[in-house]
């Protein structure tokens, strides 16, 4: 991986392609077989995870959660087709800007 490729963008492809190409093996094809329910459910769980392993201030379980929480989150924007450029776009119009003024300018 070039310094140039982010591993987000290269777990998303893998995404995208078990998107595209399922297969009885890929866990990832089975969510997406399940449905926006089933992918909804696992980014609230892993999210959930993460903050019980936020809480137990176990930097290793802090990782791992944060890992599968990306993961799933990925598979999200995957089931609705949204590249993490979108993602990374937004981050960058909210960078320098106050969390307070960004969330007050949501709401006008």
């Amino acid at each position: 991986m070039s310094q140039q490729n982010h591993i987000l963008d290269a777990v998303y492809q893998i995404i995208q392609e078990r998107k595209a190409n399922p297969s009885e093996n890929s866990y990832t094809a089975s969510l997406m077989r399940k449905g926006i329910d089933a992918v909804l459910k696992k980014v609230g769980e892993e999210a959930t995870e993460l903050v019980i392993a936020g809480k137990g201030a176990i930097t290793e379980e802090i990782v791992y959660e944060t890992a599968d929480l990306f993961f799933h989150t990925l598979v999200l924007l995957s089931y609705h087709d949204i590249q993490p450029a979108k993602v990374y776009d937004e981050l960058r119009r909210r960078f320098g800007v106050s969390g307070i003024e960004e969330k007050n300018a949501r709401h006008s």
